[in-house]
């Protein structure tokens, strides 16, 4: 049975209904797990390889050990027969298999860390790893980032092969490459390809400002056979190094029929690289709105240039407003390597942190202009985002937003913070469900986030009582075991 999902929200799917192009996720038979994108109208692929195609036996012997599978099981679901005669014989409700599904991982150090998709593991309840070398371990999450369908995974092992980060910014259109993974449950398969484009923004992932998702899309495309269970494998160059991270493929089938594409390394590398300091990816903002140069930006605004990006509009609270950047700027360059447009802008911008600063070069009216700004985080400040902030989102499995004047006033409410976002996790367990607002922990008045996290911090392994109000002014109160 094949069991499609939707992943693109409705408001983006107005943009690609000319071109009958329509974004999912795939899962085969409830085990095999890979991003697509369906093209409703062929399309015919032609390429002329130049003779003296190279040796890709070093590469691939040298990436395979690096890869691995991964398996994700996720909570079952419990439900009641309506046959009285199967309740006399059982008499408790039946419980529905826990589902599956694979993807890949790539192994990025010694000690035991796995970089995967997000959307391979969100949501799992366990994740289990298989080594090249058929050992088997239970993966923790470390940390999830869906801006970039990121997720970090460790194993408890050591003296692990894994593979090097290339920098990814130094990779041409042509070049080989090979993709290493396991689709349709075939361990350990490599395809080769060649770079087809950089800098791909296939509008595949979900924006939800609310909870702070920001998509950063600048896909490596390639032509090498990418197929589901390759999520979250490598691609990897001609010296074996990592140059991206397999995500999602383009297809009328479901299956490879052209185009795949590859989350960067050098975005990769910095995702995990926060997650393991943070726990939290540190992304940074300037505080713009942008636009490609589009034949009609350009006569619109009667500009001279073709490449760049264009500054629609600036926040007031942001680092562009506070370094002096204008609307209508086109900005050419960041801290001097070219953007060309929206990708390769996300793309340069996600290797910062808040408090960052960088140079970028505009065009204004012509001339050319060197400013320099300090990033913020989204909330406009420069400081970097709280550890404990992510763990106990993570440990409760929710967002919580503060409450506005408006809901105070008709609730008769002084403090509290609203469930947002509400996954797997102890809330949900407690049988909270969204909306919920938080008022009191422990008797103590909760009147934002931060209250929230200094309350349940060190809590773990005891038990808090929870209590609150539903915005049709219901009272509740959840026992979480901590």
């Amino acid at each position: 049975m094949k069991k499609t999902l939707v992943l693109i929200a409705s408001a983006m799917v107005g943009g690609f209904v000319s071109l009958g192009i329509h974004e999912t996720f795939l899962v085969q038979n409830s085990e095999l797990q890979s991003t697509v994108i369906e093209k409703d109208v062929p399309v015919h692929f032609a390429r002329n390889v130049a003779p003296g195609v190279p040796d890709l036996t070093f590469a691939a012997e040298k990436s395979l050990a690096g890869v691995v599978h991964v398996k994700t099981i996720f909570r079952g679901q419990d439900y009641y027969q309506s046959n009285p005669i199967f309740d006399l014989l059982y008499g408790r409700p039946r419980y529905m298999p826990q589902p599956e599904g694979t993807g890949s991982g790539v192994i990025i150090s010694d000690d035991g860390y796995i970089v995967t998709n997000n959307h391979v593991v969100d949501g799992a309840e366990k994740v289990k790893i298989t080594l090249n070398d058929k050992k088997h371990y239970e993966a923790k999450i470390i940390g999830r980032d869906p801006s970039t369908d990121l997720a970090l995974l460790k194993i408890e092992a050591t003296d692990l092969p894994y593979l090097q980060y290339a920098n990814s910014d130094d990779i041409k259109v042509g070049e080989w490459v090979l993709a290493v993974g396991n689709p349709f449950n075939l361990n350990s398969t490599v395809t080769a390809g060649i770079i087809s484009a950089k800098g791909r923004d296939i509008n595949i992932l979900q924006s939800d400002p609310r909870s702070g998702i920001s998509p950063v899309e600048a896909f490596i495309q390639t032509d090498a056979a990418v197929n589901p269970g390759n999520s979250g494998g490598a691609l990897v160059n001609t010296a074996g190094e990592l140059v991206g991270i397999n995500a999602a493929i383009k297809s009328n089938t479901g299956s490879f029929a052209g185009y795949s594409f590859a989350i960067p390394a050098n975005i990769t590398k910095k995702v995990v690289s926060d997650l393991m300091e943070f726990g939290a990816v540190q992304r940074a903002f300037i505080g713009v709105s942008i636009q490609d140069l589009s034949e009609d930006v350009i006569k619109k605004n009667d500009l001279k240039l073709r490449d760049g990006i264009f500054i629609a509009a600036i926040a007031e609270d942001g680092g562009a407003k506070a370094g002096g950047m204008l609307v209508g700027d086109v900005v050419t360059n960041i801290n001097s390597k070219k953007v060309n447009n929206v990708p390769e802008f996300q793309e340069q911008l996600s290797n910062f942190r808040p408090g960052d600063k960088i140079s970028v070069t505009v065009n204004r009216q012509g001339e050319s202009k060197k400013l320099e700004l300090t990033l913020r985080n989204q909330y406009g400040s420069t400081e970097l985002i709280d550890k404990t902030v992510v763990e106990v989102s993570t440990l409760l499995g929710a967002q919580f937003s503060p409450i506005d004047d408006k809901m105070k006033k008709r609730l008769s409410l002084k403090n509290g913070v609203q469930v947002q976002d509400l996954k797997s996790g102890k809330l949900m367990k407690a049988g909270v469900r969204e909306g919920f607002i938080i008022v009191r922990v422990d008797g103590k008045h909760i009147e934002n986030q931060d209250e929230l996290n200094v309350q349940l911090k060190g809590k773990q392994g005891g038990g808090v009582l929870i209590e609150g109000i539903y915005p049709n002014g219901k009272m509740a109160y959840y026992g979480l075991g901590m």
